[in-house]
């Protein structure tokens, strides 16, 4: 498995997403996703994995209500203003490859230690 957390530093569930991987002795990277964000090929591999824009939109931060994005008209704007303001991300973001999740989702980890 190659597992990367992009992840908050504030952020609970950024947390326990690291200490899942590390009760479990599984390696993983994290990525600090307010300093680096994502890269246009890594967001849209995790935008296919996670099943869309809206899943990845962190509806709860402050910076959502702040930049309008609700009332933006397209898709594509809201993706470009993600991708300027990385604090917007719903996190964490767990990569194994081609598979991705957004949020704590233990259950499909588990499945991913399953398939090794």
């Amino acid at each position: 498995m190659n597992i990367q957390i992009f992840g908050k530093n504030k952020c609970f569930d950024t947390k326990k997403a690291e200490r899942y991987f590390k009760e479990r002795r599984i390696k993983y990277q994290r990525v600090d996703i307010e300093k680096y964000g994502l890269s246009r090929g890594e967001y849209d591999s995790v935008k296919r994995a996670a099943g869309g824009l809206e899943n990845l939109i962190d509806q709860k931060s402050p910076l959502y209500e702040k930049l309008f994005i609700p009332y933006l008209a397209s898709d594509i704007e809201r993706e470009e203003k993600l991708l300027e303001n990385p604090g917007l991300f719903r996190t964490p973001i767990v990569r194994n490859g081609k598979k991705a999740t957004v949020g704590y989702a233990p259950d499909i980890w588990k499945s991913w230690e399953e398939e090794k």
